[in-house]
């Protein structure tokens, strides 16, 4: 298995068990699911009336829980047009030092921002529509990743920024 990780924060962002697929060859996109977790019944056997007990009563609740934001223990965090504007540009500048340090091609490079500033103008351009979230650590430096609904209305899909991520093979 391969997991994605942050090259800023090092936090796990996704994994190749869900089915990534490329998109303008600069971001990564992945159908998502809610699903359900929480309550869980476990039968030991015994009857707390018989035992001179009264059921705890613990709060077991189910919740309906996005199965990427759960599973990578993203946290929600919300922008405005111009501060996504301003994280966005200072965290390009961020992913591109770190392609140059990783000896990628001045051409290379290049692209990645010419793709880059394409997608991000498709984001600005329904901005309310975007959920944002940012890795487990909550660094405010690292990668947001972007949730919206397919065309559908009812199935999510993540948006992960490719250059953004390195493969860590588990």
């Amino acid at each position: 298995m391969i997991i994605y990780k942050d090259i800023i924060t090092d936090d796990e962002m996704i994994s190749d068990s869900f089915d990534l697929k490329e998109v303008d060859g600069v971001v990564y996109e992945v159908d998502c699911q809610m699903i359900t977790e929480g309550k869980i019944d476990v039968d030991i056997g015994a009857n707390p009336s018989t035992e001179g007990g009264e059921d705890e009563g613990v709060e077991d609740q189910e919740i309906k829980v996005n199965n990427v934001v759960y599973t990578f223990r993203l946290q929600s965090t919300s922008f405005d047009k111009k501060s996504y504007l301003t994280y966005l540009k200072s965290y390009m500048k961020a992913v591109r030092t770190k392609l140059q340090e990783a000896g990628k091609s001045e051409e290379e490079v290049k692209d990645f921002e010419t793709k880059a500033a394409a997608y991000a103008k498709k984001i600005i351009a329904n901005f309310k529509d975007w959920e944002f979230y940012t890795g487990e650590s909550m660094n405010p430096e690292g990668m947001i990743v972007l949730l919206n609904y397919r065309e559908d209305g009812v199935t999510p899909y993540c948006v992960f920024w490719k250059h953004g991520l390195k493969e860590m093979k588990v």
